[in-house]
């Protein structure tokens, strides 16, 4: 990411309300060089457009019948998801109150209509390039910036809305810890920039063996991995780690350090939330708990291997 607006974008999705038909299609002559355009006629529809559509952005009439513009606008962004959609009103109005009531709901701008070609392009391609902008930034927050996984911050929000969602919906939730086998002995004796080579070849290799769909692979911290699995009962759990503990083994990097063998190696603790409530698990720490008790149990079982703890009623 440069520090300058990029020259292009990617086509975006945009959405264009208003009951007029004529100024539908002027305005989508205008922004039609930009992409897929949308529209509805009516705040309803409009509504259902941003659900099933997921537009990039979302130019808006003030005066609809039934939804105001207004309410509209409101309706939309008290959906979290819809927090940095761009909604640009088309109006009429040219006084200030219109115009300052139709930024306090949410929008990002307001156009007079009739609408100019050039200031339309021009202020929808801004506000465009700063949400993609503001995507790029969230997702570098989200990555720790040596093996391009997930960092701990993303971690704990994954976790925290798949427990909920667990809960609910009743529904299994696993989580799998990870740990390099005497990492501290590998740094000691190949030196830090082989240890960060290590780090970031057996991050990619549990990232490749995480396949099905909500599999989230995270640095939890220093040598050690987490992975969320959404919808995951603990034998599919206990299979997933066993995969990830073979591909490891398998990749026989030397380790002159390790006191159980000559090459890398990882120990993983499973635990699952099978859905019901569960006194011993009142929240999403505990299952961390559970996860790590299982971890220090493949250690002292001699590491190289995956355990297990499955808390039930």
């Amino acid at each position: 990411m440069t520090g300058e607006f990029p020259e292009t974008l990617p086509p975006a999705r945009i959405l264009i309300v208003d009951d007029d038909p004529v100024m539908v299609r002027v305005l989508a002559r205008i922004l039609a060089p930009m992409g897929e355009i949308l529209f509805a006629t009516d705040g309803e529809s409009a509504l259902r457009m941003v659900r099933e559509r997921s537009p990039d952005a979302v130019l808006l009439d003030v005066e609809m019948p039934g939804m105001s513009g207004f309410e509209v606008c409101r309706a939309i962004k008290a959906d979290p998801s819809n927090a940095d959609l761009p909604i640009l009103f088309v109006s009429g109005h040219t006084d200030i109150e219109t115009e300052a009531k139709g930024l306090e709901v949410g929008a990002v701008d307001y156009i007079m209509k009739p609408p100019s070609p050039p200031i339309v392009r021009a202020r929808m391609r801004t506000q465009l390039i700063l949400r993609e902008r503001t995507r790029q930034l969230l997702r570098l927050a989200s990555i720790d910036g040596l093996t391009g996984l997930a960092n701990r911050r993303s971690f704990d929000e994954t976790l925290d809305q798949e427990w909920r969602r667990s809960r609910r919906n009743r529904t299994p939730l696993s989580l799998a810890l990870i740990d390099i086998d005497f990492f501290k002995r590998y740094n000691d004796h190949y030196g830090h920039q082989a240890g960060d080579d290590c780090l970031k070849t057996v991050a990619a290799t549990l990232a490749h063996a995480a396949e099905r769909p909500g599999e989230i692979v995270a640095r939890y911290g220093g040598e050690e991995f987490a992975v969320v699995l959404p919808l995951c009962d603990v034998a599919t759990a206990r299979a997933l780690a066993e995969k990830m503990r073979k591909r490891v083994a398998d990749l026989a990097l030397p380790h002159a350090g390790s006191l159980i063998g000559d090459h890398v190696t990882i120990s993983c603790g499973v635990a699952t939330l099978t859905g019901e409530p569960i006194e011993a698990m009142p929240d999403e720490a505990s299952l961390i708990t559970a996860a790590d008790q299982a971890l220090y149990a493949a250690k002292e079982a001699g590491r190289d291997r995956v355990e297990v703890n499955c808390v039930d009623k």
